[in-house]
């Protein structure tokens, strides 16, 4: 028998029990309408009620059982747990109350317990994380994430720079891998394009090189949000649910995100942000390799892949010469330096 046909015969039992007590009260209220007819139909009624509505409060609680994060799972769980043990503490006191009062007010504790519980440990779950032993690590207090996970998008990975920031030792927690950036990477790599082929076989090599040699573990998650058909905007989806940064180097990705207040640590801000200082006045080798878009410039590149643009470097074309730096500008797409030849 398969699992949604015990789910359903569940909720037929149950709410076919709830409408034979109902009809059963009003039978009770309404001496008229005494009799066992009204109790079937109720019965039957609410059977078919918990056939047709069973899956769905199943399927609600399996997706947000994935999106929350662990350590708050295990909070939520202690706080229900202490509830529990006070309400039952309190529940023998609390029936001695006269009346109505002592047959509600156990319940009403418990409620309240469990609420109060509940609340006060997910709220405080990084302050009682050593008492349960699942205290955040530094880098889930340096990212927007709760247990130290980031996600990685399509472009990020075929990228391949993230396994060398990685191997360096400056990223801890959890990679993320979402199963439709995993997709995507496999029908990249199954494109008829040469080009888009090979970048896609390259970002599952790179994927394995992290599984396989990383320090840092990688997880490969299953959740996925019915109706987004856009991997991006699924990205920033898991994200918001996670409350964790995305790795990217997507310009346009980078900017949907940010506005919906989620942290991007963008791959190519980080590469320009590690880039050697120069200031204007210093001289440097340079070996000019190829010419500019200005008459009788030339260009040249430093180790980085920074542009430098020499004036008057046209004529020392594939030579190695010394000079001197103009200016440097900052641009979107990373530094142009301009300089011109020591004399």
């Amino acid at each position: 028998m398969s699992r949604m046909l015990y789910l359903r015969l569940i909720g037929a039992i149950v709410f076919g029990l709830g409408g034979w007590r109902l009809g059963s009260f009003i039978s009770e209220q309404y001496p008229p309408m005494e009799g066992s007819l009204w109790i079937g139909l109720f019965a039957i009624c609410g059977a078919g009620i918990g056939i047709a509505l069973a899956p769905y409060p199943q399927r609600w609680l399996r997706r947000k059982i994935k999106e929350v994060p662990g350590h708050t799972f295990l909070a939520a769980t202690v706080g229900l747990l202490i509830a529990l043990l006070l309400s039952a503490i309190l529940a023998l006191p609390l029936s001695l109350l006269p009346g109505m009062w002592g047959k509600v007010s156990p319940a009403i504790a418990f409620l309240v317990l469990s609420y109060l519980g509940i609340s006060i440990m997910v709220l405080r779950s990084r302050d009682v994380g050593p008492i349960l032993g699942t205290t955040p690590s530094v880098a889930t207090m340096m990212s927007d994430g709760r247990d130290g996970r980031v996600i990685l998008d399509t472009n990020s990975i075929i990228d391949g720079r993230i396994a060398d920031i990685i191997e360096t030792g400056f990223v801890h927690g959890t990679l993320l891998i979402p199963k439709f950036v995993l997709d995507e990477l496999h029908y990249i790599a199954d494109s008829p394009d040469p080009l888009r082929r090979t970048r896609g076989r390259r970002g599952l090599d790179i994927l394995t090189r992290l599984q396989r040699e990383s320090d840092v573990p990688v997880e490969i998650s299953d959740v996925d949000f019915e109706g987004v058909r856009e991997v991006d905007a699924k990205l920033v989806e898991l994200a918001k649910a996670l409350r964790c940064p995305i790795v990217t180097n997507d310009v346009n990705l980078n900017r949907v995100a940010s506005l919906q207040g989620i942290r991007v640590l963008n791959v190519n801000e980080l590469a320009n942000a590690l880039k050697p200082v120069v200031l204007p006045g210093e001289e440097m080798r340079l070996r000019i390799v190829q010419e500019g878009k200005e008459l009788g410039q030339g260009v040249g590149f430093l180790d980085d892949g920074t542009m430098v643009v020499v004036e008057g470097g046209r004529r020392y074309l594939n030579n190695e010469i010394n000079v001197v730096v103009n200016r440097v500008l900052q641009t979107g797409a990373g530094r142009m330096i301009f300089a011109h030849p020591q004399h």
